[in-house]
């Protein structure tokens, strides 16, 4: 049975998403170089040691049919700037989530988030038809949840004491989510952002 979501490349606006695979790793262990990353204790960066690991869990995830992961990589200059991927797919109700989402301190605070997140939402509701795409982040981190409000994503909730930590904490997850009647509004402000021209 074909999955609802499947591996494939994606480019456009100054970046391609490369279906990720375990070659990947040392485009990554480059990435994680550039920002100190794995200092931001609320957010899931791997660190360099971490990447083989981080990799196969991401496989693996794709192999069961709840994950499409993806390398983030210049369209320009080649250089990997960071990873994202479709994950909590649920093929039958037609939803997914983008999560996953880091990328090097140089590519943050530009147009590289943004341009990702266009072909990931333009895939996923104009090829696949999806009913509805979530963002879900830790309560901590607030960039993140300025980020995903500036998409135009709304907050659905907060799952309180939603997942424990690592580090014996627990996490607050907040939910966001953009369904397909909105998709239109989001996709121009998406593309108005970038400097994109309308489709027509």
């Amino acid at each position: 049975m074909t999955n609802w979501l499947e591996p494939l490349e994606l480019r456009g606006n100054g970046v391609l998403l490369e279906p990720l695979q375990t070659s990947h790793a040392v485009d990554l262990r480059a990435a994680l170089a550039d920002g100190g990353l794995e200092d931001l204790w609320y957010t899931l960066v791997p660190v360099p040691e971490q990447v083989d690991g981080y990799i196969a869990d991401a496989l693996e995830q794709q192999a069961a049919g709840q994950s499409v992961p993806f390398l983030i990589r210049s369209s320009t200059t080649g250089a990997a700037l960071g990873s994202t991927r479709f994950c909590n797919i649920d093929g039958g109700n037609q939803r997914a989530e983008i999560g996953y989402t880091w990328l090097v301190k140089s590519a943050q605070r530009t147009s590289v988030n943004s341009a990702c997140k266009l072909l990931l939402l333009q895939h996923a509701f104009e090829q696949r038809a999806a009913i509805a795409i979530e963002f879900r982040t830790h309560w901590h981190n607030r960039p993140s949840r300025r980020a995903i409000l500036r998409l135009g994503a709304k907050q659905d909730g907060v799952l309180r004491q939603h997942r424990r930590e690592a580090n014996g904490t627990f996490r607050d997850t907040v939910v966001f989510s953009i369904i397909d009647s909105e998709w239109p509004t989001v996709k121009l402000g998406l593309q108005a952002s970038l400097g994109t021209a309308f489709d027509r």
